[in-house]
């Protein structure tokens, strides 16, 4: 089941290329925002997949073209994005130690929504494609073995990065509003057979940059949500985003479209707007990808020289 907002506080499964309003499994509750509804779904879905379900194969919906699409989970209660975690094809001998940062739940935004670059003195502003994992219940000191348990669903995830500010701080170049984009929709878990093996891409201005697969992982999903849980309960709703490989990594400016698409999670596109219309190189960021890949120990991530 494919689950999202839409029309702020509606809540909606796909079905193909149509929306269906299923709010009214929800009907009589109170939520006193967007997030609290799906977190209820998350937390409670074994209650509510029937009535949803039923609700769908009774419903033709309406094309998701026509809709106001929120981000699925617009205010998470934790964010927590995992640091240079991909073996950037094969090109690094092992994976780097493991590593996390929180990132504000501030700047989510969903479908169709514009980043807005800030006026602070970045280098350089980068797309990084991620792929979600949507925790189901609560956790805590979780063993890798039972990980997968703990996984309610997947989404599409962008980690737009700040360069060459802050003394690399991962709160300066992360955290600035609107830098997460989200969505359109969790896929659930039983939706997707491995997530391991996902093909994960993202395309600036329908030019392809990103294109490479969750087995190039470092430290796998699994591992993840083990560490992760070693130092904070995980609760529904929670997000926490696997990292990205940096080969493909490339600028992201003003009237810029952005647009990832996992596999079987539909596609999310978000817009860029930077009011004082700076410009860097369009494409790759060689310079990047070479530095995430180990080729070089100078250049890339915005490092001025």
């Amino acid at each position: 089941m494919k689950l999202l907002l839409f029309d702020r506080d509606k809540l909606g499964v796909y079905k193909g290329e149509n929306v269906v309003d299923v709010s009214d499994a929800v009907k009589g509750n109170t939520y006193f925002s967007p997030q609290e509804i799906m977190n209820d779904v998350i937390a409670n879905f074994s209650t509510y997949k029937p009535k949803l379900q039923e609700i769908v194969n009774s419903d033709d919906g309406v094309p998701a073209s026509s809709l106001r699409i929120s981000a699925p989970l617009p205010y998470p209660n934790q964010l927590i994005a995992m640091a240079v975690n991909y073996m950037e094809f094969g090109a690094r001998s092992a994976p780097a130690p493991i590593n996390a940062f929180l990132k504000s739940p501030d700047s989510v935004i969903g479908d169709g929504d514009t980043v807005q670059l800030p006026s602070a003195d970045a280098a350089i502003f980068h797309h990084e494609a991620e792929l979600g994992l949507v925790i189901g219940k609560r956790g805590f000191k979780i063993e890798a073995k039972d990980a997968y348990d703990y996984i309610f669903g997947y989404v599409n995830f962008i980690d737009v990065s700040a360069r060459g500010l802050g003394n690399g701080s991962f709160y300066w170049g992360k955290s600035w509003d609107t830098f997460g984009p989200m969505g359109p929709c969790i896929t659930t878990a039983d939706e997707i057979s491995d997530p391991q093996n996902l093909d994960i891409k993202l395309w600036v201005n329908d030019v392809l940059r990103q294109d490479f697969n969750s087995n190039d992982m470092g430290h796998n999903i699994a591992r993840c949500i083990e560490w992760v849980s070693q130092t904070t309960v995980l609760e529904p709703g929670d997000i926490i985003v696997t990292g990205t490989n940096h080969q493909g990594l490339g600028a992201i400016q003003d009237g810029d479209k952005i647009q990832i698409e996992i596999e079987n999670l539909n596609r999310l596109t978000v817009h860029v707007k930077d009011d004082l219309k700076r410009e860097w190189p369009k494409g790759i960021d060689q310079a990047t990808a070479d530095r995430a890949a180990g080729r070089t120990t100078t250049g890339g991530f915005g490092e001025r020289s």
